[in-house]
């Protein structure tokens, strides 16, 4: 039998309806086989970070439990993002969906194409937060508490969206 795994998921768009994407993406996470969403955060505004000439976006944190490995899940999480018309046209792009594995367990893992924690997760508020608010208590592995760690990003701006379904 397989093992079961938490994972936090970060979720951004600023396409196509954002909150839309993100509730949809959320009701596909749901559905996948060897995922159950244990919790998901609010929804926060924040503006785009490295190419400023595009939307705001709209970020979420999900709390999953999984068997699938993290190469497995990143898979499921990169099939969902083409599903919703994800393109990768240049980095920092606009997207339809952006689905990031940040945590998996206390893992501290990299390989292609995938570092675990999230190698920017503890930088930006628009993951901290929502983090914060569904896992008070969760550390990332080589950095420390995410309410420390938010701390440190007390300058971006962040706006909780509280009219969302």
């Amino acid at each position: 039998m397989n093992s079961k795994h938490t994972a936090f998921i970060g979720l951004g768009s600023n396409l196509d309806d954002p909150c839309e994407q993100l509730l949809h993406a959320l009701r596909a996470l749901a559905s996948l086989p060897h995922i159950r969403v244990l919790a998901s955060s609010s929804f926060y505004r924040s503006a785009p970070i490295g190419y400023f000439e595009q939307p705001d976006f709209i970020n979420a944190v999900a709390q999953l439990e999984t068997t699938l490995s993290p190469r497995a899940l990143l898979d499921a999480l990169l099939g969902l993002e083409r599903e919703c018309g994800r393109t990768r046209e240049f980095r920092n792009a606009p997207r339809t969906l952006d689905l990031d594995v940040l945590l998996y367990d206390d893992l501290r893992h990299h390989e292609h194409s995938l570092t675990i924690p999230h190698p920017q997760m503890h930088l930006r508020a628009f993951v901290l937060r929502p983090l914060l608010e569904i896992a008070p208590d969760c550390v990332i592995p080589g950095v420390g508490a995410v309410a420390e760690a938010l701390l440190g990003c007390q300058q971006q701006q962040l706006e909780r969206i509280v009219d969302v379904v």
